[in-house]
């Protein structure tokens, strides 16, 4: 599976980046990737005060390639960027290996 991975630095971001970061994946982000066509999946991962990230898993090569050019060409006006007040400091192609589905299932949610 194709992965793609955009991380932006949250060093010294205040707590309320952290709280809007939350809000803009609950209320915007969640929304259009769900149902997006050549993606399996995206989660949004954080670590406050460090970094905050999407990965990204595609259908194909030809969609992660579509998708990461056309983002990095907007990356720094994205809303992450926007929120964060600075461009992301990692877009990065990877090979996803395998994905595992536990016994309590898989749950797909715009807030956890």
């Amino acid at each position: 599976m194709k992965g793609l991975t955009v991380r932006w630095s949250l060093e010294g971001a205040s707590d309320e980046v952290v709280e809007e970061l939350r809000t803009y994946v609950a209320d915007s982000s969640h929304a259009r990737f769900t149902d997006m066509r050549g993606l399996h999946f995206k989660t949004w991962r954080m670590r406050p005060g460090q970094w905050f990230e999407g990965c990204y898993v595609f259908a194909s090569d030809e969609e992660r390639s579509d998708f990461q050019r056309s983002f990095a060409q907007g990356a720094a006006e994205s809303p992450g960027s926007k929120i964060i007040g600075s461009a992301p400091t990692l877009i990065e192609e990877c090979e996803v290996v395998a994905v595992a589905e536990g016994q309590d299932g898989f749950r797909a949610a715009s807030r956890f």
